[in-house]
């Protein structure tokens, strides 16, 4: 026996014993399903659910989680559709906890400062707005009145408020955006970074627990950072100036052509942009980042149903 517990065959068995392997391998596959789909039924997720199943969850619940993501780079690492399979994952997991639904996601949103990097897709404002409100409409007029809006990408955050309020102001149902949950925490369960903000540790993280099989880790580098003279004078001010802080954050993350200096592609090489140690992320820390809202999210949605 070796050290792995195995016994040592000659050449001869070996042969034989592959050639069995292979036997079974082989008649494990069946060659009429298609071997690249992987994905099981998750319960109020609509995109797996048929139309009766989806009619009788309405006569139990009015809510519905709309996620939105993007279609854009997330560093050498991360896949670019990471904050589409963030927002999905993780309203799947509320939907567990909550009596909600989940509709498909919105796969690409506004990203013109990521376009330096290939296989970025962005939209215009007004057809972002106008594909998540028209899907809204759909939902509504099936009977659900209770919207939230989850929002996996920053840049989307200013047509969100405008869907939102468009929502409110011209449709029988209500809209909120469910990333102004409050967490209760007491303390940050990780030491701060002071700069973590795109396909950096805490992103990693969340990737590695919600959707791992799609994240690299052996491709992770640690970016090298440009940030314009100007900007930084501004971050540098804003410590302890908030508003000069948020205006240097307003600065940030614009497209290349308006020569601001301040697209991903000019201020990151690798398109992470992070002071932290990437490969300290975890699953484990992407978990605990998570739960916190994933719970609050729920009871937040439990609270409305009871309420109206």
């Amino acid at each position: 026996m070796n050290r792995f517990g195995f016994g040592v065959l000659k050449h001869g068995s070996i042969l034989v014993l592959a050639a069995g392997l292979a036997g079974v391998l082989a008649a494990a596959q069946n060659p009429d399903i298609n071997p690249l789909f992987g994905e099981k039924k998750v319960k109020n997720y609509i995109p797996h659910m048929t139309w009766v199943e989806v009619e009788q969850a309405l006569t139990l619940t009015d809510a519905v989680i709309i996620p939105l993501g993007s279609n854009e780079q997330h560093g050498r690492h991360l896949p670019l559709g990471t904050d589409s399979y963030e927002a999905i994952e993780t309203a799947k997991l509320i939907a567990q906890k909550a009596d909600v639904l989940v509709a498909p996601v919105i796969l690409a949103g506004l990203s013109p400062h990521h376009m330096g990097f290939p296989g970025t897709i962005t939209l215009t404002p007004e057809t972002f707005e106008a594909v998540v409100f028209e899907t809204a409409q759909s939902l509504i007029r099936h009977g659900f009145r209770k919207i939230l809006i989850f929002n996996g990408h920053g840049g989307n955050n200013v047509s969100v408020a405008n869907i939102i309020q468009k929502i409110n102001q011209t449709t029988k149902a209500w809209a909120f955006d469910l990333g102004k949950i409050e967490v209760p925490r007491k303390e940050p369960l990780y030491p701060p970074i002071p700069w973590d903000v795109h396909a950096g540790v805490e992103e990693t993280s969340m990737m590695l627990y919600l959707a791992g099989s799609l994240v690299d880790m052996s491709k992770a580098v640690n970016p090298v950072l440009t940030v314009p003279p100007d900007v930084a004078a501004l971050d540098a001010l804003g410590k302890t100036d908030p508003s000069l802080a948020q205006l240097a954050g307003e600065m940030r993350f614009r497209p290349q052509e308006t020569g601001k200096k301040t697209s991903t592609r000019e201020m990151t090489d690798t398109g992470s942009v992070t002071t932290g140690d990437i490969k300290s992320a975890t699953a484990e820390r992407g978990r605990r980042e998570l739960e916190g809202f994933i719970d609050a999210a729920a009871k937040f949605i439990e609270a409305w149903r009871k309420a109206t």
